[in-house]
């Protein structure tokens, strides 16, 4: 019996946007706009966290040994850094490295090259360069530098100078940047959103105001809520499952487009992120789409159940 009426209610569902014409055409179109600025969104995050990601891996701590420090105490104070829940990769440069990576960077410059040349011994140190899991976290390996720590106080007579005070301002700003700009995309976000909502809950709404007569009639001979309702939830589902179709389709030729002439700009190839993440971006999409019609569908012939 639920089955016999379950088919029913979907069967008429389907009739109501057959029938709906236009008007149920201009709900997918309404949908489609919200489903647009949701896929929109998505991609500027993407553009945003890929942006953000290449700013944070420039940014690290760097610590410089003298010239006579020993590599057993070098590689041990490496080991305990790469112990800290906070490091995510702690790198070693030997000093003739160091000394072949300055000569390759001053190659065009003849005075200093000549300098070197006229020096018998290496004048570079060694050094680790330490990169953070999240920006936030440099305060603690500095911190850790600091401590009274047995293995860091033996390797104090071997530093040169540690750089994180001189990248300090710009680990702070970038941290600022961050917060910021992830607090501004959830505001940006929630406020479409919202828009997109009430923008599609009257669309659906004067669907439903087509079929008032109708609602009555069925409230008369004494149909359930469920009975009307069903139909009309159904009618969202269709919303949200054709707006998907039509904003993945969309949104192909113009991240196809973005791809060839915007990489650059973009730091990133959205043609290729579209692809790579294609499965999730339309599983995001037809789940909201589906919500959207189906909360919005209940909501606006509640009115008309509640008479």
């Amino acid at each position: 019996m639920a089955i016999t009426v379950l088919k029913r209610i979907i069967k008429t569902g389907f009739l109501n946007f057959k029938r709906g014409g236009l008007v149920s055409w201009a709900a997918v179109m309404v949908v489609t706009i919200t489903l647009s600025v949701i896929t929109a969104i998505i991609l500027l995050q993407a553009v945003l966290h890929f942006s953000l990601a290449q700013i944070e891996n420039k940014v690290d701590v760097t610590i410089y040994f003298t010239v006579d420090a020993p590599e057993d105490k070098i590689l041990l104070l490496k080991s305990s850094l790469e112990k800290l829940p906070e490091v995510a990769q702690v790198s070693y440069t030997s000093a003739n490295e160091a000394l072949a990576l300055f000569r390759e960077r001053h190659q065009n410059d003849y005075p200093t090259i000549q300098a070197l040349d006229e020096i018998d011994d290496n004048p570079l140190g060694a050094y680790l360069n330490v990169k953070a899991k999240e920006v936030s976290q440099y305060e603690s390996i500095a911190n850790f530098m600091k401590s009274d720590n047995t293995l860091v106080l033996g390797s104090a007579s071997i530093i040169d100078k540690v750089n994180y005070h001189q990248n300090k301002l710009v680990i702070d700003r970038l941290n600022t940047i961050i917060s910021g700009a992830q607090q501004l995309g959830f505001l940006i976000t929630l406020l479409l959103v919202i828009i997109s909502i009430i923008v599609t809950f009257n669309t659906i709404r004067l669907t439903i105001f087509i079929s008032k007569e109708e609602i009555g009639v069925m409230r008369l001979v004494g149909a359930s809520k469920m009975h009307v309702r069903g139909p009309f939830m159904v009618e969202g589902v269709i919303y949200g499952v054709i707006a998907t179709a039509v904003t993945m389709l969309l949104f192909w030729p113009a991240t196809v487009w973005l791809g060839r002439n915007m990489t650059n700009f973009l730091g990133i190839n959205m043609y290729s992120y579209y692809l790579s993440s294609f499965f999730q971006i339309s599983a995001i999409l037809l789940l909201s789409g589906i919500i959207l019609g189906i909360i919005s569908s209940f909501l606006a012939v509640r009115k008309y159940l509640n008479k």
